[in-house]
């Protein structure tokens, strides 16, 4: 059995981060299923999809490291065929991945104790986002 819902998100730019878990669960609860997979999964290519624990101090390390890793305020190829100024956004989601599959069982999902699942928008100005969630299972 496939099941697909699509949930919307008011992103910030730059590095926002968004526990989505909750979103997940849900969407597992109200399914026809108790057991199975779900994918969470990111139309466009400025977000990306993770786990973390999701605490006030990771919320700031990790868009300190993606601004280590991959500096906003420097050029990238990407910037000068659009002229849009994100290329940053392109490459950190390119590092991160637009999706993550999730198992369930007993209509749960089977995450540890201190992971949440996020959505990261990396894009330079705020955007509603849409995020398809697909459970595959029994």
């Amino acid at each position: 059995m496939v099941e697909t819902k699509e949930i919307q998100l008011d992103a910030k730019g730059y590095c926002d981060i968004i526990d989505i878990t909750d979103e997940l669960q849900k969407a597992v609860q109200n399914s026809k299923m108790s057991a199975g997979t779900i994918t969470a999964f990111c139309p466009g290519s400025t977000g990306g999809i993770t786990t973390i624990e999701y605490e006030p101090g990771l919320l700031k390390d990790l868009p300190e490291f993606f601004e280590k890793l991959l500096p906003s305020d420097r050029s990238y190829h990407h910037d000068e065929t659009w002229h849009d100024g994100n290329g940053f956004s392109h490459m950190r989601s390119a590092l991160i991945g637009p999706s993550l599959t999730v198992p369930f069982v007993g209509k749960k999902l089977t995450l540890g104790t201190w992971q949440q699942v996020i959505f990261l928008h990396f894009d330079n100005k705020n955007r509603r986002r849409n995020l398809i969630l697909q459970m595959v299972g029994e």
